[in-house]
């Protein structure tokens, strides 16, 4: 095969391409997402298909609306990542409108009314799983506790298709808040930490919730299989579980009745999820090596002051949206010095 030098730069044709990208990504989610299954049932894998189905449905209508190749784009993989990351974020437990809603308008308004792939400014599963939020606060905190509540899958899918649930079960019954927002309203009531935790040893593992530990563990070495890849930057996920875990290390030592241990923030909710499957979405996170730093690590610092002090329990989803915001200032002043371009200017 004859090798054909380019005229411009760059002179190598690379190597990779978006969909063994986006494909490698999904290789990833599995063991964080086999563990959520484990855990919460197969509510978790129903919400990702809903997603999945609605993601890539919108994606070839619009498209088409568009007058561009639809088959190119469905395989390129990032609708379905888009798909994976918002159903891995919804409460297993949720009618099938809830991840409907959200995939469409990831999809269309997050990701297509800015250009598509490579124009939109903001991560479009953060920006679906914050409209759902902001919108259906009451379905999106229908959580199981730990061991899926009993719900098989048929049972699942029967709420989520018809809203109901076995006889004698109630939504109240099966459902409980997530470790981070028990904790949460403990401390609101002037509850110590420890004892908040002792309490609930249904809901509180020795270093973060029952069954969340493992989940967060897992996505943790899927990230780290990414970064051993190359595919994603290891400036994001180290600045942002950095910085999230320094700050919640000073506030522990400063007080520690008040503020929960830094592993505990580190391997709750959907910390790891988003340290290396959210943060470095190559398109809407920071494009230069220090501004990656900047950008995690503003990430990190949004979680733990919407934990803390914010309106949400978890906090991911917002703070991501924001230092999103901030990416074009965070690359103007962050750019590399090109070679032979003089200092300061």
């Amino acid at each position: 095969m004859r090798f054909e030098p380019r005229h411009s730069s760059p002179h190598l044709a690379p190597v990779g391409n978006v969909g063994r990208l986006m494909f490698a990504v999904v290789a990833a989610l599995v063991p964080g997402t086999a563990a959520a299954a484990w855990f919460f049932g197969p509510g978790v894998l129903v919400n990702m298909a809903w997603c999945a189905a609605t993601a890539l449905a919108a994606e070839a209508a619009v498209l088409r609306l568009r007058q561009r190749p639809v088959r190119p784009a469905l395989a390129d993989g990032s609708a379905l990542v888009t798909a994976l990351l918002l159903g891995l974020a919804l409460p297993p437990l949720a009618p099938w409108w809830l991840p409907v809603i959200g995939a469409a308008f990831a999809i269309v308004v997050a990701k297509h009314l800015y250009g598509g792939l490579g124009y939109n400014p903001f991560n479009p599963a953060m920006a679906g799983y914050a409209l759902l939020l902001v919108s259906f606060p009451r379905e999106m905190v229908a959580w199981l506790p730990p061991g899926d509540g009993g719900l098989d899958l048929s049972a699942v899918l029967h709420y989520s298709l018809a809203g109901t649930l076995p006889p004698g079960a109630t939504l109240d019954a099966l459902t409980q808040a997530t470790p981070l927002d028990t904790l949460r309203t403990q401390i609101g009531l002037g509850r110590p930490v420890a004892e908040a935790m002792a309490s609930r040893p249904d809901l509180f593992a020795r270093v973060g919730g029952v069954g969340w530990v493992w989940i967060n563990g897992l996505f943790l070495l899927g990230g780290l299989w990414l970064l051993w890849r190359r595919i994603a930057a290891w400036q994001i996920p180290a600045a942002m579980l950095g910085a999230l875990g320094l700050l919640a290390l000073v506030f522990w030592l400063l007080d520690p009745a008040r503020h929960a241990p830094p592993l505990f923030h580190l391997f709750s909710g959907a910390t790891m999820l988003g340290a290396f499957f959210i943060a470095t979405d190559p398109v809407t996170a920071s494009t230069t090596p220090r501004g990656r730093l900047v950008y995690g690590a503003g990430i990190g610092v949004l979680i733990y002051v919407i934990r803390t002090w914010g309106g949400y329990p978890d906090g991911v989803a917002f703070a991501v949206l924001l230092m999103n915001m901030a990416v074009p200032t965070i690359d103007h002043y962050t750019r590399p010095r090109v070679f032979g371009e003089e200092k300061g200017r």
